[in-house]
């Protein structure tokens, strides 16, 4: 398995005290870092370029091209890997902001639909109560939602395995226990990818942004494992990206269930040793030895 860690920029030791009972001592911790990443794409012809901010997120610093990436495409600005020109740091006097702005160059000519904020930017809080507009969008950006799904036979140990192996990954979990995860798994139990970060949404879009510049999407046969609970827009971005199974550590909400149901992907929560939730099973999902 092929990983990239994160930089070591990621966590920082800092002096606190601990208080156990009614004793305290000095002692040296570990935080996850957090830092503002301005994400911003630049396009048009050849003979006029344009640059757009699109976003300013909270972020572990580390894979800060995937997560831009990434990003990019679940929020279906981009729809394939060929639309990026490439992807680099942008200029700046103070090397600083240099390492916390992105720029995302688009090919010559390939002009992103960046005014519709309602299908672009459907995480936001414009989505509505009831998701509708958001389900819509998702239909109509995601390139792989029109693909027939495999049919796909999952032994129930190797979902048993799953949280214990997401979390044997986790460097910087263990580190700071301040930091979300989102792992691709196949059918084996086999890790094949993970990524960290303070913001959960983030940790799926580098993940997503990774397997994307591998030119590895659509996700079909993988299994994409949450360290925490399953909200909605972690549902949509997996559906993005063409991913079928999700296993959370934690609870999903109602509106992800309701959209897992719209896409039939199989969605599972409080997934744990000897344990899990069924909240929606795919059609093209079967467990072996589940009675």
């Amino acid at each position: 398995m092929k990983e990239e860690a994160l930089k070591n920029n990621s966590i920082e030791q800092l002096d606190i005290i601990k208080v156990k009972e009614n004793s305290s001592h000095p002692m040296m911790d570990e935080v996850s870092v957090e830092e503002p990443l301005e994400i911003k794409v630049r396009y048009g012809n050849d003979s006029e370029k344009k640059i757009k901010n699109l976003s300013v997120t909270m972020r572990t610093p580390g894979n800060d091209m995937e997560l831009a990436a990434g990003f990019l495409f679940t929020e279906g600005i981009i729809s394939e890997l060929g639309q990026i020109k490439h992807i680099e740091h942008a200029k700046s006097d103070c090397s600083r902001n240099n390492e916390n702005s992105i720029v995302v160059e688009l090919v010559s000519g390939f002009i992103p639909e960046l005014m519709n904020l309602d299908r672009n930017f459907y995480t936001t809080s414009s989505c509505g109560v009831c998701g509708k507009g958001s389900i819509e969008s998702i239909r109509t950006v995601s390139s792989f939602q029109a693909m027939e799904k495999e049919v796909l036979k999952i032994d129930l140990e190797v979902l048993y395995q799953l949280s214990e192996k997401l979390r044997g990954f986790q460097d910087n979990f263990s580190s700071t226990g301040g930091i979300h995860a989102s792992g691709i798994f196949d059918l084996e139990a086999n890790l094949l990818g993970l990524r960290e970060d303070v913001g959960r949404h983030n940790a799926l879009d580098k993940l997503v942004g990774y397997f994307l510049l591998e030119n590895q999407l659509p996700l079909r046969n993988r299994i994409l494992v949450l360290s925490g609970r399953a909200s909605f827009e972690l549902v949509q971005k997996a559906a993005m990206a063409g991913i079928s199974i999700i296993a959370a550590i934690g609870a999903p909400s109602s509106l992800a269930i309701k959209l897992a149901k719209e896409f039939d992907i199989s969605l599972l929560g409080f997934l744990g040793k000897n344990r899990f939730n069924v909240y929606h099973q795919g059609a093209n999902l079967t467990i072996n030895n589940l009675t």
